[in-house]
């Protein structure tokens, strides 16, 4: 019966990679291409990632260049940006979209510090919210007479085991990025 268990351990990993996807799109000062990830433009009629409309290069640590493979993007990626929460202001010369990123503020760094924990509070709810479903899964398998109720017991305590690992891996996790984030 560990294999339920297992299923329920990959669900689990599954949300500590989308937190650990959440925390790569949080910028820390540096530039890194991976903070474009959740910001779409809209071509023809679609909502599309912009690392699928154009090449993103970082010719320097502090900068990002974005260069569109159809020019006309050019405008629409400029507003996506301005209107995400990046906190940078795009600059257009008709050809690349440069985004030059500032030292961060200590009240930016504040700002971004909560963004993390609450990342990682939402990856810590989903993982409890999988813990429930496993719960009134093998309480209902226990009803069927499928197990017994000492195995029930036994996969509760295994599965609450479970939770507490990744909990901790999530505040590990965060705490590495909020340390990240606060140093200078």
């Amino acid at each position: 019966m560990k294999e339920v268990n297992k299923a329920f351990d990959e669900k689990m990993q599954k949300t500590i990679d989308v937190v650990m996807s959440d925390f790569a799109s949080v910028r820390a000062g540096r530039a890194n291409a991976a903070v474009l990830d959740k910001i779409t433009v809209d071509y023809y009629g679609t909502a599309t990632p912009i690392n699928q409309v154009a090449a993103i290069s970082s010719p320097d640590p502090r900068s990002l260049m974005i260069q569109p493979w159809d020019g006309t993007l050019l405008k629409a990626i400029e507003k996506a940006i301005q209107s995400s929460d990046l906190g940078i202001n795009p600059q257009n010369d008709g050809r690349v979209i440069r985004l030059a990123f500032p030292q961060l503020t200590e009240e930016r760094r504040k700002e971004l510090t909560k963004q993390v924990r609450k990342y990682g509070e939402a990856g810590k709810v989903a993982i409890r919210n999988i813990r429930r479903d496993a719960m009134e899964k093998f309480k209902a398998m226990e009803k069927k007479a499928e197990i017994t109720e000492d195995d029930r017991k036994e996969y509760e305590k295994d599965l609450q085991d479970m939770t507490e690992k990744r909990c901790k891996q999530i505040d590990e996790l965060t705490a590495k990025k909020e340390a990240e984030l606060m140093a200078v």
